[in-house]
């Protein structure tokens, strides 16, 4: 059974946490003994039915305003499909939240109020979507109760949202009229809406089709870990280990370790201490190659038919997270993948204004939730490919020296 990993987005009170927890309500996927804490912690409200939003706004702070802060992971499954499911903030203020649980999304839910329409969070979290190379979005017009259910006032928001969405490139995107609070469309078919002949929400989720997402073509697997027992019974061991983010390795494969860029070929691989003939993306595997090579964790084994970028001049799109401002000439641990290196963050190119998608130039710093293009130098080379080609391996972090706190995202571009 395949996994599913979706976040829901949107502005403050678009009803993320509800639909969550009407999602896992209507599912049956609440435990007894979370429903009976459900119904106690709702008990002040008037009309005596259960605060869904519950289920996710686990700290305190978020249940006291009745907003999200931090993003919230909840599990789930059906007969048909597993999920994860990251509740994100819709404050502006959490946008480095919410660009930490999408980035290893592969749908987003972006709720939109029906009665406001696409409004700026709408815009900011489509443009997180598409600077992360999300496969799927899926656009949930929730409230659809507050305006008597109105085809119309349904229609002028997907064609609003649907010309937004080109000048961003999203693909693959569906529409949705919901209720999260009443569950109309949420697991069954809404009666209020007749009609809407789409799937509901569940079974947009259980057939979204993610198997063509996952890149089989292009082979990188970063050293994690070098296995080297001391024992004398396996005094001529030397594995490999890692995590597969792209591709298919076979026993026999002629690689490359980068960046060093010496060849050797496959001579082993080892999958839960069994040794099988083939791995794929997603797998974690022992590695063990014909020739002894220095390698060390950080190295990554590509295959030549598609070789990686090499290189330390990046040109990154960048979301800044840290209180402290972003400038030209900071320098920082730079984490991609399992390597880490040093850096400086050369020059600021530009700001991108998420509302009109205008780039403003002449930026001495970057804030908190800045998102801006930089230019990135590194103290030794990176094996990497584009962002919009390869997520698993066009991504990476900053991280602050002295406090180890990751301080800012980037995405590698043209």
């Amino acid at each position: 059974m395949d996994l599913l990993r979706f976040i829901t987005a949107g502005s403050v009170d678009d009803g993320k946490s509800t639909l969550i927890g009407r999602l896992l309500y209507d599912s049956k996927n609440i435990l007894t003994d979370q429903l009976e804490a459900l119904e106690k912690q709702s008990r002040n409200k008037e009309d005596g039915s259960i605060d869904l939003a519950l289920l996710t706004d686990g700290l305190r702070a978020e249940r006291e305003q009745g907003i999200t802060i931090d993003v919230a992971y909840k599990y789930f499954s059906t007969p048909k499909r597993k999920f994860i499911i990251a509740d994100a903030p819709g404050h502006t203020q959490y946008t480095r939240n919410l660009v930490t649980g999408a980035s290893n999304a592969q749908l987003m839910i972006i709720l939109v109020d029906a009665r406001n329409g696409i409004v700026e969070q709408t815009r900011r979290h489509s443009l997180i979507a598409s600077m992360l190379n999300i496969p799927h979005v899926l656009v949930a017009i929730n409230k659809m109760d507050l305006v008597e259910y109105s085809q119309d006032v349904y229609n002028n928001i997907v064609i609003e949202y649907a010309g937004f969405a080109r000048t961003l490139g999203l693909k693959n995107i569906a529409y949705l009229p919901i209720s999260a609070l009443n569950g109309d469309n949420i697991v069954d078919q809404s009666v209020n809406m007749p009609w809407f002949e789409g799937s509901t929400l569940l079974e947009t989720l259980e057939t979204t089709s993610i198997a063509s997402d996952i890149n089989l073509t292009h082979a990188r697997m970063f050293v994690q870990y070098v296995i080297r027992p001391q024992s004398e019974e396996l005094h001529d061991y030397r594995g490999y280990a890692g995590k597969i983010i792209s591709g298919t390795y076979r026993t026999g494969d002629e690689i490359t370790i980068l960046p060093a860029g010496i060849s050797s070929r496959l001579s082993r691989i080892e999958r839960n201490q069994q040794d099988v003939e083939e791995a794929v993306a997603g797998q974690s595997v022992i590695m063990h190659l014909e020739d002894d090579i220095d390698i060390s964790r950080g190295d990554v084994f590509v295959k030549k038919d598609h070789p990686p970028l090499l290189g330390q001049e990046l040109e990154v799109l960048l979301c800044w997270m840290d209180s402290k401002p972003l400038r030209a000439g900071n320098k920082y641990l730079l984490q991609h993948n399992s390597r880490r290196v040093k850096s400086v963050v050369r020059e600021i190119e530009f700001k991108l204004d998420v509302n009109s998608l205008e780039k403003q130039e002449g930026i001495e710093k970057a804030d908190l939730n800045d998102i801006v293009r930089a230019k990135i130098r590194t103290a030794s080379p990176l094996a990497y490919d584009l962002y919009k080609d390869l997520r698993a391996n066009g991504g990476l972090i900053l991280i602050d020296e002295t406090s180890n706190v990751t301080v800012g995202a980037c995405m590698i571009q043209e």
